[in-house]
Order: C-alpha cells, then sequence, then structure tokens
C-alpha cells in the first residue's frame, strides 16, 4: 500500500520486515537503514539505537539484518518483532543515512514495510529528498493498543549524528574533548559512547589501512552472513527471527593463513581445523553456522595484539553443502576490530558455477595490516576441491588431503 506524507495505517502485531531500497549507480551516495526505541520521544540508553555498529536491540525486538545489491537494486533491511518491543517503548523510529552524498543524489529510494512471515508488503512511502543526509522516514507507534506505522518524511542536514543526538544518543567524538559527567540524578550513561563511523568497500575503493581506523589491537570478528534470493519461507521462526531458505546450506568461512616465520596452514570447520586465538596461528573459527543471521552467521576471529606475526590472510568461504553455487545467495562481509571502525563489503551477483569464493586478503605492509576486497568467484576443475583451487589462484603452495566435518 502506498503511503502520503503523514498518513497511518494499522500494521499486525507480528514480526516485519522494514526494507529501505534505492538504485545503485557511479557516484550514487551509500544508504543505511537504522531504528530508534522511544520512551516519551527520547532513547533510554545508547543501546536503544540499531544500525550497523550495533545491530541486535537487547530486547530481541529489533535486528539489522545488512544489505543486499540485487542487480543495482540495493536494500537494507531491519526485523521488527512487536510483540517484543517492552512495554514502555511507545514508538520505534525507522531511519535513514546517506554516507558520501545528499538523499537527493539517491535514485529509487523508498521505505516498505512487509510481514516478515508471508512476505506480504503492508506499506509503502517514497519521500521526496533534496539536500538531506538523513532522514526519519517512518514510525511504529503504539494506540490503544494496537501499533501504527506512520510515514514521517522528516529529513535533517546533520546525518546520521544529528538524528541520533537529537533523540539523545551520546556521540563517540574522539576529536573533541570528553563532555562533563552527568549529574547523580541522571540515569548513568554507558561506558563507550556509539561510534557512529564505518568504511565500505567498493570495486572503486577496494582497500583500506586498518591502523588509519584505530584497528591495531585487541580481537577483530570477521562475520559473513548471507540472504537467499525470496528472503523467507512462509514456515518455521526461531526466537522471533524469520528462518531463510533452504536451512539446509552450509557455507564454510575459512582463511589460509602465512605466518612471518613461513608457516603456512588453514582455518577451517573441514578436519575440526579451528584454530586458535592465542598461539599460532591467532586466529579462530569461532562456530559452523547454518542460518547466515547477522548477530550469528559464520564467524572467525583475528588476534591483532599478534599483527607482527602475520604475513597475509585470505578469507575465503566455500559451499559445503545445499547448493551447487553461489547464484541467489547474496552475502555480506564484516570486519569489525575491537578498537577500530568496522570494514564492510558485499558480494556481487554470482554468474558461475563457483562453489568457493575468495573474499578479503588481508596483508602486512610496513607493519600495518591492509584489507583488500576480493569478492572473486572461482570455478574449480573437475576432481579439485574448493581449498586446493583456492591456493593455486593464490599461490599459497600447500598439500591437501581429504577432510571432512
Amino acid at each position: 500500500m502506498s503511503m502520503a506524507k503523514g498518513s497511518n495505517l494499522q500494521v499486525p502485531i507480528t514480526a516485519l520486515r522494514v526494507e529501505l531500497g534505492r538504485r545503485s549507480g557511479p557516484g550514487v551516495p551509500d544508504a543505511d537503514a537504522s531504528a530508534l526505541l522511544l520512551v516519551s520521544g527520547r532513547v533510554r540508553t545508547d543501546a536503544d539505537l540499531v544500525f550497523y555498529n550495533q545491530p541486535v536491540h537487547p530486547s530481541g525486538a529489533v535486528r539489522h539484518e545488512g544489505k543486499q545489491d540485487l542487480g543495482g537494486h540495493v536494500t537494507d533491511t531491519l526485523l521488527v518483532d512487536l510483540t517484543r518491543v517492552e512495554p514502555e517503548v511507545e514508538t520505534v523510529v525507522l531511519a535513514a543515512s546517506a554516507d558520501g552524498g545528499t538523499f537527493g543524489q539517491v535514485p529509487g529510494l523508498y521505505i516498505r514495510v512487509l510481514d516478515a512471515r508471508q512476505g506480504t508488503e503492508v506499506a509503502r512511502f517514497d519521500p521526496a529528498a533534496t539536500v538531506e543526509t538523513a532522514f526519519v522516514l517512518g514510525e511504529f507507534y503504539r494506540r490503544q493498543g494496537a501499533w501504527k506505522f506512520r510515514a514521517v518524511g522528516q529529513g535533517y542536514s546533520s546525518g546520521l549524528e544529528g538524528l541520533a543526538t537529537d533523540y539523545g544518543i551520546t556521540v563517540d567524538e574522539p576529536q573533541h574533548a570528553a563532555p562533563p559527567p552527568p549529574p547523580p540524578a541522571a540515569p548513568a550513561a554507558p561506558t563507550t559512547p556509539v561510534r557512529l563511523t564505518k568504511v565500505t568497500l567498493t570495486k572503486q575503493a577496494p582497500s583500506v589501512s586498518l591502523a588509519k581506523q584505530g584497528g591495531t589491537s585487541g580481537a577483530m570478528r570477521v562475520n559473513l552472513n548471507w540472504q537467499v534470493r525470496g528472503q523467507y519461507s512462509g514456515g518455521g521462526r526461531e526466537q522471533g527471527r524469520a528462518v531463510p531458505r533452504h536451512a539446509d546450506l552450509d557455507l564454510d568461512l575459512c582463511a589460509l593463513y602465512e605466518l612471518s616465520d613461513g608457516s603456512k596452514g588453514v582455518v577451517q570447520a573441514l578436519g575440526n581445523a579451528f584454530g586458535s586465538l592465542h598461539r599460532p596461528p591467532y586466529i579462530h573459527l569461532d562456530g559452523d553456522d547454518r542460518t547466515g543471521a547477522l548477530d550469528t552467521g559464520e564467524n572467525l576471529t583475528v588476534n591483532l595484539d599478534h599483527k607482527d606475526r602475520f604475513r597475509r590472510i585470505l578469507v575465503f568461504v566455500t559451499i559445503y553443502e545445499g547448493a551447487r553455487s553461489f547464484a541467489d545467495l547474496h552475502a555480506t562481509v564484516t570486519l569489525q576490530p575491537q578498537h577500530g571502525v568496522p570494514v564492510e563489503f558485499f558480494l556481487d551477483e554470482c554468474t558461475v558455477p563457483s562453489t568457493v569464493c575468495a573474499l578479503a586478503l588481508i596483508t602486512n605492509t610496513g607493519g600495518d595490516l591492509v584489507v583488500q576486497r576480493e569478492a572473486r568467484y572461482l570455478v574449480p576443475e573437475r576432481g579439485v576441491s574448493p581449498q586446493r583451487t583456492v591456493d593455486r589462484a593464490y599461490g599459497w603452495g600447500m598439500n591437501w588431503t581429504p577432510g571432512r566435518k
């Protein structure tokens, strides 16, 4: 249902998928979806902001699911389960921020609300934009025991930072002096303010220095999450989250490594080669996930306290079972240093019969780790394993033997 600015309608009290959509193209700014949970028009703590750096609300009511690029149509989605919104929360604001320009430069901007279980459209709003760098596109609000959705369309010229600050979010601004502590009667502030920055790697800008972004120590999580085209079945649910189709799909996140002493190896679920975080190779595979969910997914952790021990790390993904290629699988890769900004990128659509994809190459350059977006689909020759295929493509020179989980 297409809505005019200011109009409202009642929505089902269920899990709803909120989709921020746009068209991509040269020079088009990125756009990011976010949500704020409000009591009397303000957040209670900084945890009430859900976005790319803080993807899950403590209540589980709102989850940021990440982006997909399907042939030039980009969507960034939130899953809102109204049954899990805490009773004191009156409003869930649905916002967007532009990165690298204004919303007047973003073609085809819209917000859609869908029933997450059925996939049917509940509401759609296409705002008119000019110089705005942030938008309150819509909001869910309580009215007489029911939930309604309102098409808002309120623009900001101060980006996500200005929008978030207006609602009471404490923004991390290391270049300024720290603000004075609140008076004793005020609620306790979170220990760490919200960090609103990120780095998105693209074909045009494929690499980034971790040191320049603050990622020089601590643990760095490498997360892979994915969705299957068609998004959701109408069947099962788990903890308020829609379960993706092809739940038997098993993607394995892996890493080839070469250390400064010349030793080489692989971290992967196959053969239970999960690695170690506090001894060589200082890389650990957290588990083996089959859902693709953003808050779980497949995760590697790299110990940046030993960054000088790394010569290079190649992060890649293989299909273990459940699909013959990466076609129709749309994935997001996020590298989250403990003390730096997140680095993210998206996989292009796969058009070849590939069962292995090189994701990112991390190289030690003069003591700094540089992340290079690869997003390179490889097609194994007949009888050649995905691991051996990626080894040959990047010249790792290892000997491989058959293995299983």
